[in-house]
């Protein structure tokens, strides 16, 4: 399974593009695995860190609760 990011050639994984980074996020709204995503290692550090600071500015959620 090639990585979504490589596949359509998206270069920067933006913290505000909360439809993009949520799909990468689990029904308890954890982080998925690389296994489980698909994502390459490069992506995953660029996702985590992303969804992340999404979460520190309170546009994800992180539980649910």
């Amino acid at each position: 399974m090639p990585c979504y990011f490589c596949q359509n050639n998206i270069k920067k994984i933006d913290f505000k593009n909360t439809e993009q980074i949520s799909r990468f996020t689990s029904e308890m709204h954890k982080i998925r695995p690389r296994r489980k995503s698909g994502v390459c290692s490069t992506h995953q550090r660029k996702l985590s860190r992303a969804i992340k600071r999404a979460r520190h500015m309170a546009l994800l959620p992180y539980t649910n609760l």
